[in-house]
């Protein structure tokens, strides 16, 4: 088991000074009843950052055994130089939202330099190719959600009929659940995502679990791929 938390977000503003990720890394680890995290991410990018004041924190919690690994989430490949200009120890994990309908990270880079395409505008500034340069793995939230908290795309055939024709299709081609293709679609590709299912379900789990097995060709990644709505010029 790898025990994982974040750290930053507060109720109007964000916090990435030294006495809040402190403080609430000891506040973590008294709830969790445990003397260390594997893992602390900082959570959606603080503009007021002080690099130095993460690096201080790191270092403590680093060298008390808190915090065994670090690593950021929403962040982008600028923010995350400018922190790593500062710190003592690597960043190896950013976690941003992704799944079949919200897939900016993929889309634009397929789509590139297309001009008057929506697609083709870069929204990420090129993190996905910073991650794998930079031996950083990437963590999908909402890995089901349409947009950006606009409910699941699964069974939606209203908006997605296409999508979960083809999802349904792979799940009876392949033994699993719809649930385990969409899962399948994002761990398919080379940069070894992991997935945030955000699941209280057992059953979601295992379902994900088995999903995340599923050797999907480039033929039926990209199947699903345009059946979300994106192009493949």
């Amino acid at each position: 088991m790898i025990i994982q938390s974040k750290v930053g977000i507060r109720p109007g503003y964000f916090d990435f000074s030294a006495e809040h990720i402190t403080g609430s890394v000891a506040e973590s680890l008294e709830a969790l009843r445990t003397d260390y995290l594997d893992v602390l991410l900082l959570h959606r990018p603080d503009t007021l950052v002080e690099p130095d004041e993460v690096a201080a924190a790191f270092d403590q919690l680093h060298s008390e055994g808190k915090v065994r690994h670090f690593g950021v989430s929403n962040h982008t490949p600028g923010q995350i130089e400018l922190l790593k200009r500062s710190l003592n120890v690597p960043l190896i994990f950013n976690q941003v939202q992704l799944s079949i309908t919200h897939a900016p990270l993929f889309a634009s880079g397929i789509a590139a330099n297309m001009a008057g395409l929506d697609q083709s505008v870069v929204r990420d500034n090129g993190l996905l190719d910073h991650a794998r340069l930079n031996d950083i793995t990437l963590q999908a939230w909402s890995p089901f959600q349409k947009g950006f908290f606009d409910g699941v795309f699964l069974d939606d055939r209203e908006n997605y009929a296409e999508l979960n024709d083809a999802l349904d299709e792979l799940a009876a081609k392949y033994g699993v659940t719809p649930t385990g293709i969409a899962v399948a679609w994002i761990t398919r590709h080379p940069a070894d995502i992991q997935v945030v299912l955000g699941t209280t379900k057992p059953s979601r789990v295992k379902e994900s679990a088995a999903g995340s097995e599923v050797p999907l060709t480039r033929e039926e990644w990209y199947r699903l791929f345009t059946a979300a709505g994106y192009i493949v010029p």
